[in-house]
């Protein structure tokens, strides 16, 4: 029994340490006063931000509000469904031109979201990638406006400066641009097989949506930190390294845009969003990540554990890397043989 209670006293510990900092994540998320501050520092960030809101939020989500609030009322008052409509003892008698009715009435639906919704979708996809890359262009530019942000920009310039110099030795010239866009491509190799990973684990029965919401969490974090980190030059080590080791932090930032999207429909959820994402970019932008961890390792006095989020999506990625290499080489083996 003396033997188990260290174990559960570091457990404690640990488990007050991420609560800690999970709680500091999900504030810093929520301080979306930030986004107006920024705005009204940057006319292009405020009309970019208002493009998205535009486009995700009054076209998309008004679309489907036009669609659930009135169109498919009126579709069903002017193609009845017989069991609101008629009695029982007329049932049989209208049931086929009910059941046309019911058809017909689908078909419109259909029709609607092929030549309005998905094509709006794929639009909004690519439109809203494009918007986001500028509005965390934008917002990193009127961050560095501000003086506790240029503050916080020294800090950490100081801090990293032997980084900042291995990242320049080994990045000169076309072999450092070949480097960076490698990294770019590993990286969003990796971010596919972790979202395939999140997708897979909600068919898990019990625990897959737990499973599912913590993963989400992880996944948009990382994404909303990824411009900042890629504005200050920071490898894809560093850049996972840091995550891991603070994944209580980014778990926390995470969940505010899960919230608002776990319980939705799947184009309702796309639309909240599109719009909520940005937000979170330019929050993340202004958020100070390594100081905030900081204080709070200093108020709890622990060290948490490097977790390996990534572990499973890299260990497939490279396999697949792997298999992919070694048919490129047979069959350049067999065109040399031949």
């Amino acid at each position: 029994m003396e033997d188990i209670k260290p174990l559960i006293e570091i457990s404690r510990t640990k488990l007050k340490q991420a609560s800690i900092l999970w709680a500091e994540g999900f504030r810093e998320a929520c301080r979306l006063h930030r986004v107006i501050v920024l705005c009204h520092r940057s006319k292009k960030l405020l009309i970019r931000t208002g493009q998205c809101f535009l486009l995700n939020g009054f076209i998309f989500l008004g679309s489907l509000f036009v669609l659930n609030s009135v169109v498919i009322p009126i579709l069903q008052w002017i193609l009845p469904d017989h069991y609101t409509q008629t009695c029982c003892g007329d049932m049989s008698e209208f049931h086929g031109v009910f059941k046309f009715y019911s058809f017909l009435r689908a078909l419109l639906i259909q029709l609607f979201y092929v030549f309005w919704f998905y094509p709006m979708y794929v639009f909004s996809i690519i439109l809203s990638n494009l918007w986001y890359n500028d509005i965390a262009t934008h917002g990193f530019a009127a961050v560095g406006r501000s003086g506790p942000s240029v503050v916080e920009s020294s800090k950490k310039n100081d801090k990293l400066t032997s980084d900042s110099k291995a990242h320049a030795a080994r990045l000169p010239g076309l072999g450092g641009i070949m480097i960076g866009i490698g990294e770019q491509v590993y990286s969003l190799l990796l971010l596919t097989f972790f979202f395939l990973e999140v997708y897979a684990t909600g068919f898990i029965p019990y625990v897959g949506k737990a499973l599912n919401f913590i993963l989400l969490s992880w996944m948009y974090a990382y994404y909303c930190f990824e411009y900042k980190w890629n504005f200050s030059e920071w490898g894809l080590e560093k850049r996972l390294d840091f995550f891991e080791t603070n994944w209580a932090f980014f778990a926390g930032f995470g969940s505010p845009c899960v919230l608002a999207i776990f319980f939705f429909s799947p184009l309702v959820s796309y639309s909240l969003m599109a719009i909520l994402f940005p937000l979170f970019v330019l929050t993340a932008t202004d958020t100070d990540a390594e100081q905030v961890i900081s204080a709070g390792r200093r108020f709890s006095g622990a060290e948490l554990g490097k977790l390996p989020i990534f572990y499973t999506a890299d260990t497939l990625l490279m396999r697949v890397l792997t298999l992919l290499t070694s048919e490129s080489q047979e069959r350049m083996q067999d065109n040399k043989t031949l």
